[in-house]
């Protein structure tokens, strides 16, 4: 009997390690799951401080610019309106030509290296040019160091060149949006998510328009451009994401050059069929297929096919862009020309935009609300295309009041009023007459924006949606330097009328009017488009990208792969059920 005992408890033992056994990769599968989701949640607060941080100097960069090239470098206020907006496009256009250096020619980590360090040199370099020498280097004779004018706007223009390369560095490399795990994301989710991630860009411009923007005007103007070393921070942080492998590497099977090159390719073909043959394809973009003697192959061809249809999308953008950029410069320049003084306190002239970040801050949550409930727009949450023509209409509308503003705002008396210690002749009308532009270009922004990045990311096949994504920067970043040609077009046709240096003495009300009504017909040339891109619907999209057989397999082998995940991870199921 004892060994017939000692038999069963060692049958016992062997059964139950053998069951332990079978459920340890259960086990070592959850385990290895938390681990990775860990370190996903660790990359996507990295990779969004470092977005805060970057956009922080950004803002502080941009937030007095015109202020202080017309005080300090002596610049006309159409000259620092045009650097203004030519270093905001620049620093658009940038993250593209990073992108396509790491991808192409320089390693990511050695590229976001010398970014980094750029951006750092940038930020560096601009409190040398604020910095009151005279001040600070004095010799035994007593003799005042200074920078010329010259050495100034030198240093300046080198400053602003390598800080815009240092951020697109960092937005193409360390903050691209693939970086947020949105592949299995549905619309709903897409739209909650740009709205929240724009929302905390906002939050974080308003803190810097109102911190920065006092520090440079009134407590210390030259301190002010010390707080853009925060890239030092970012830099840290940067270097904590690399030792940890925490930079996102795209998959490398589609890129913005081999869309540059099915396009060329097509036209080419187009140009040569034309000429010797007739034609026999339905799009034109298909002669650039291998079939119809091009070189590029059918998957490569339909992802164009499907991101030129959201070009008239992009087209429509330039003009609202050139409509935003009135913040940082005729909005700017009518604030800085207003009285700014409010219960015996001066209000710095930047923080007047923290009146349109509000409508963004109050307007997301709203948003959201409707989006989640159950009964919204056909399971997609509300339609971001009457969004894009609501919030193109709002842009209009205030350009529109601005000319308004501008033309109330010259029935007012004048006075004295000292910024950055320059004592400037401007109109005694309280600045927050001015509100009602602001706010609507705020409406505009809290509609057209998160709308805007919704349809460029879900109506294109997924392996292209960051390319998508660099076509929408390519078009915002065109109406930045098109505000800009049409500032410098607008003062040289009228001899400086349009847009003037004193704004008692020109006619700035008509450069706005002229603006709205453009604005107008491109609000309503985008109505006349709105339908091609209104049903989100996973049915009609997937005609809209076009589907391919190799689309499809992939699509399958990622569910295969999940179903097989489940199952390994799955604590219900026996071994018998999983074999």
């Amino acid at each position: 009997m004892p060994g017939a005992d000692r038999r069963e408890t060692q049958e016992k033992q062997l059964f139950t390690a053998d069951k332990e056994q079978r459920l340890l990769p259960g086990r070592s599968n959850r385990a290895g799951n938390l681990s990775q989701s860990k370190k996903k949640l660790q990359e996507a607060v990295c990779v969004l401080l470092v977005e805060l941080c970057e956009r922080f100097t950004f803002f502080g960069i941009v937030c007095n610019m015109i202020l202080f090239c017309t005080v300090k470098l002596g610049y006309r206020n159409y000259q620092a309106a045009i650097v203004n907006m030519c270093f905001v496009g620049t620093s658009m256009l940038t993250p593209v030509l990073v992108g396509w250096l790491a991808e192409c020619l320089v390693g990511r980590i050695k590229l976001v290296c010398i970014c980094m360090f750029l951006h750092f040199l940038g930020t560096a370099l601009l409190p040398v040019v604020a910095f009151p020498f005279e001040d600070s280097y004095i010799d035994r004779r007593r003799i005042l160091h200074t920078l010329t004018k010259k050495e100034q706007k030198t240093v300046f223009y080198f400053a602003l060149l390598t800080a815009s390369l240092g951020i697109g560095g960092i937005r193409a490399i360390v903050c691209p949006l693939n970086a947020y795990n949105l592949e299995d994301c549905g619309p709903k989710e897409l739209l909650s998510f740009f709205n929240w991630f724009y929302w905390l860009i906002n939050l974080n411009s308003a803190v810097v328009f109102v911190s920065i923007s006092y520090l440079q005007q009134s407590v210390a103007r030259n301190l002010g451009f010390l707080i853009p070393l925060m890239s030092v921070l970012m830099a840290m942080i940067t270097i904590h994401m690399v030792r940890g492998e925490m930079i996102y590497k795209p998959k490398t099977d589609s890129s913005l050059l081999t869309t540059f090159g099915v396009i060329a390719s097509a036209l080419k073909m187009c140009c040569v069929r034309y000429r010797y043959f007739s034609g026999g394809v339905t799009n034109w973009l298909d002669h650039a297929k291998e079939n119809y003697g091009g070189q590029y192959s059918e998957m490569q061809v339909e992802s164009t096919k499907s991101l030129a249809r959201l070009f008239p999308l992009f087209a429509f953008q330039i003009l609202y862009r050139m409509c935003i950029m009135q913040i940082p410069s005729g909005y700017y320049l009518q604030t800085m020309n207003s009285n700014l003084h409010f219960s015996g306190f001066v209000l710095p002239v930047a923080a007047m935009n923290v009146i349109s970040i509000v409508p963004l801050l109050v307007l997301v949550p709203v948003l959201e609300c409707i989006n989640l409930c159950p009964f919204s727009y056909k399971d997609t949450g509300y339609s971001p295309t009457f969004c894009i023509v609501v919030g193109q209409l709002s842009a209009a509308l205030s350009v529109m009041v601005a000319g308004f503003s501008e033309i109330h705002r010259k029935h007012f008396p004048q006075l004295e009023q000292t910024l950055s210690e320059e004592v400037l002749l401007v109109s005694s009308m309280p600045c927050f007459h001015l509100a009602p532009q602001y706010i609507l270009l705020g409406v505009a922004e809290a509609l057209v924006t998160p709308s805007c990045s919704l349809l460029s990311f879900w109506l294109v096949p997924e392996r292209i949606r960051g390319i998508s994504m660099h076509f929408l920067t390519l078009f915002n970043g065109a109406g930045c330097f098109m505000g800009a040609f049409f500032v410098q077009t607008a003062h040289a046709g009228t001899q400086g009328n349009w847009f003037p240096h004193l704004l008692y003495e020109g006619k700035l009300e008509r450069f706005f009017f002229f603006l709205a009504s453009l604005m107008m017909v491109n609000t309503l040339g985008f109505w006349t488009i709105a339908h091609r891109y209104k049903n989100l619907n996973p049915e009609y999209t997937n005609e809209f990208r076009g589907s391919l057989p190799e689309e499809k397999l992939l699509k399958h082998e990622k569910a295969i792969k999940r179903y097989g995940s489940v199952l390994e991870s799955s604590p219900i199921l026996s071994p018998m059920e999983k074999t």
